[in-house]
């Protein structure tokens, strides 16, 4: 991914980004961020780790996260919707998951679910199992991903705008 391209056509089309981070802790917005000229796009990442965090500060559910857990595409769903609500951009991603050591037979390590929100859009996710490949290696993964995502949706927006 070449996130300096990923940053230019941001900025042609008018196109602000935020993110909202669990599992990654923060390393989609420092990807973004490492970009000069970012600031013309990236309005903030917020690092979301507790289950507190994600509802008071991106309005996930208690019901959502009591329902199916926070690793999970409707969490993912929550947090990026709530990203988008909260800083006014055009797209924001999410991730949630479990970078391990540890998981369960039902949420695995290497498990992480995505979100990609647009304002007045309907919600992407997606889930990735990236499996036992330790926790660097599936967070590197996760971001890479979340990064994949955000051309998509720029593509997308550069599409429908003719920009």
């Amino acid at each position: 991914m070449d996130t300096a391209d990923l940053i230019r056509r941001a900025t042609a089309a008018g196109i602000t980004i935020a993110t909202a981070e669990s599992c990654t802790g923060g390393m989609i917005a420092a990807a973004l961020t490492d970009i000069p000229g970012s600031s013309a796009v990236v309005d903030r990442g917020v690092v979301t780790y507790s289950n507190a965090a994600k509802m008071q500060m991106l309005g996930v559910t208690a019901e959502t996260l009591d329902a199916v857990g926070a690793v999970s595409e409707e969490v993912a769903a929550e947090m990026a919707e709530g990203a988008v609500r909260n800083a006014g951009v055009t797209i924001a991603v999410s991730v949630t998951g479990i970078a391990g050591p540890g998981g369960s037979e039902f949420k695995p390590e290497g498990r992480v679910c995505f979100g990609l929100a647009r304002d007045r859009q309907k919600t992407i996710t997606e889930t990735v199992e990236f499996g036992a490949i330790g926790r660097d290696k599936v967070r590197t993964a996760a971001r890479d991903r979340a990064l994949e995502l955000l051309a998509q949706a720029i593509s997308q927006i550069e599409r429908e705008t003719g920009s």
